[in-house]
C-alpha cells in the first residue's frame, strides 16, 4: 500500500519571480550566442564573455524580445572592449528563428560575418586604407578597415556590395582626432507601404538614417546619405543596410590626460556648480579643477562644456556636430570649426552628465548649472520672442550648428 504525504494547509507553493526567471532565460540565451560564436572565433570562453588575442573581449546582452508564435524575434547587443578603446564598440543585431536558440545562432552568424570582419582586419592589419587628418595645427595618420554592407531587402534580387562609407569619405576624416580608435556605424532603414485602393490609404514611406562615431550620433553625417536612401526602389516592406568602419591611429596615444581624470573632475564640477553663490565660489572651483587635472586648458574645457552639454540634454533643442574655437583678438579674431568627436574631453563630459542626470537631481540644481550656458540664454531669448509672437513650437524645432568657446591659455591644444 502506497503512502502519500499530505501537504499542510498552510504550506504555500513558492512563486517564481518573473524578473529572476527572465534573467535566467536571457543568461541562457547569451551563453547560446557566445558558444556558437566561439566555435568560429576559437577564443577563450570565460566568465560570460569571449576573450580574444590582443586584449579584445566580446560580451553579449539581450535586448527586445518578441514572440510571434512560429517566429521568435530577438535583439542581441554585442559589446566589444579593448584597453585602447575609449568607448566600447556596440553592435545591435536583430535575429529571428523558429526557436530562441535558432535566433541566438543567427545572431552569432550575423556578427561574425559583419562587424567581426573589420575588427579581424584591424587586429591583423589586413589591407588598411591610409587616412590622414589635419586640424588646428595637428596631424594624425589612421588605417581604415571597412566591412561589406549587411543588407536586408524584401523581394529584391541580390546586388553588389555597396561601400556606404564612400558617401561620407569627404567628411569622415573631419570627425577623427587624437584617440587611438574610432569606429563608425552606418545604419539605414526604409519601410514602404503601397497605396490601397480599397481602403483609400495612400502610399507611405518611413526612413531612418543614423551615423554614429564612437557611439555618438552625428546628424550632419547622416544627412549626406539622404540621396542614397532616396534612390532605393519602393519595394513593399522593410529594407535596411548596415556597415561598420574602423579607424586605427598609427602612432601611440600621446594625450596628457585620461578618461578617469576627466570623469572625476567633471563630477566635482557638477557637484560644485549647484552650490556656487558668488564669483569667489566660481574662482575656487576653477582652482580645484586645475589641481585635479594638472592642466589649465582641460580645466577650462570642463567648466565651459558642462553647462552647454547639460543645457542641450535638458532643453532638447537640436545641435549640429561642430565646435567653434575662438582665437585671436580684435580684428584678428576668428572662429575655427572642428567636430565634437575631435575634442577628447567632450564625450567624457557628456557621459559624466548623463550619470549625473541618472541620479535624478533636483530641477533647481540643474537650473543653477545651465544658467551658465551661452546656448541656454540664447534659447530663452528665442523662446520669449516666439511666445510673444503667438507662435506654437517645440524645443526640438530649434537648431544650433554647434558650440562656440574660447580658452585663454596661449598654448592651448585640442586633444
Amino acid at each position: 500500500m502506497a503512502l502519500f504525504k499530505k501537504k499542510k494547509k498552510d504550506e504555500q507553493v513558492q512563486e517564481v519571480n518573473p524578473q529572476e526567471q527572465l534573467k535566467k532565460e536571457n543568461d541562457a540565451l547569451v551563453m547560446e550566442v557566445l558558444t556558437n560564436l566561439n566555435e568560429k572565433l576559437n577564443g577563450t570562453l570565460y566568465d560570460n564573455c569571449i576573450i580574444m588575442p590582443k586584449g579584445y573581449t566580446i560580451d553579449v546582452q539581450v535586448g527586445n524580445k518578441e514572440d510571434r508564435g512560429a517566429v521568435k524575434l530577438i535583439q542581441f547587443i554585442f559589446i566589444i572592449k579593448n584597453d585602447e578603446f575609449d568607448e566600447p564598440l556596440l553592435d545591435p543585431v536583430d535575429a529571428q528563428g523558429g526557436t530562441e536558440q535558432e535566433a541566438a545562432k543567427m545572431a552569432a552568424d550575423i556578427f561574425y560575418a559583419g562587424l567581426w570582419h573589420p575588427i579581424d582586419m584591424a587586429i591583423n592589419k589586413k589591407n588598411p586604407a591610409p587616412i590622414s587628418v589635419d586640424f588646428l595645427g595637428q596631424h594624425y595618420d589612421f588605417d581604415m578597415y571597412c566591412q561589406s554592407v549587411v543588407r536586408i531587402r524584401a523581394g529584391e534580387q541580390p546586388k553588389q556590395p555597396v561601400l556606404l562609407a564612400k558617401y561620407l569619405m569627404n567628411e569622415l576624416p573631419k570627425y577623427l582626432g587624437s584617440k587611438k580608435y574610432y569606429w563608425v556605424r552606418i545604419y539605414l532603414a526604409k519601410l514602404y507601404v503601397p497605396a490601397n485602393e480599397e481602403t483609400g490609404q495612400e502610399a507611405r514611406t518611413r526612413k531612418m538614417i543614423e551615423v554614429r562615431v564612437n557611439g555618438s550620433v552625428c546628424s550632419q553625417l547622416g544627412e549626406l546619405l539622404n540621396p542614397y536612401i532616396d534612390s532605393w526602389e519602393d519595394t513593399e516592406g522593410f529594407a535596411c543596410e548596415k556597415q561598420y568602419v574602423i579607424f586605427v591611429q598609427r602612432e601611440e596615444d600621446k594625450c596628457p590626460f585620461d578618461k578617469e581624470t576627466v570623469m572625476k573632475a567633471a563630477e566635482e564640477c557638477l557637484n560644485s556648480m549647484v552650490k556656487i553663490e558668488s564669483k569667489e565660489d566660481y574662482m575656487a572651483l576653477a582652482e580645484r579643477l586645475e589641481e585635479m587635472t594638472g592642466n589649465k586648458s582641460l580645466a577650462s574645457e570642463i567648466r565651459i562644456f558642462i553647462p552647454e552639454i547639460l543645457a542641450k540634454l535638458t532643453l532638447g533643442y537640436r545641435e549640429g556636430d561642430s565646435l567653434f574655437f575662438i582665437e585671436g583678438e580684435g580684428d584678428d579674431q576668428k572662429q575655427v570649426e572642428f567636430k565634437k568627436t575631435q575634442l577628447r574631453s567632450y564625450f567624457y563630459l557628456q557621459q559624466a552628465i548623463l550619470e549625473f542626470l541618472g541620479t535624478r537631481p533636483a530641477q533647481e540644481d540643474v537650473k543653477k548649472i545651465v544658467v551658465n550656458s551661452v546656448a541656454f540664454r540664447e534659447m530663452m531669448k528665442v523662446q520669449k520672442q516666439l511666445t510673444d509672437q503667438g507662435k506654437q513650437f517645440q524645443m526640438s524645432d530649434l537648431y544650433v550648428p554647434g558650440t562656440s568657446y574660447r580658452i585663454g591659455e596661449p598654448d592651448y591644444k585640442v586633444w
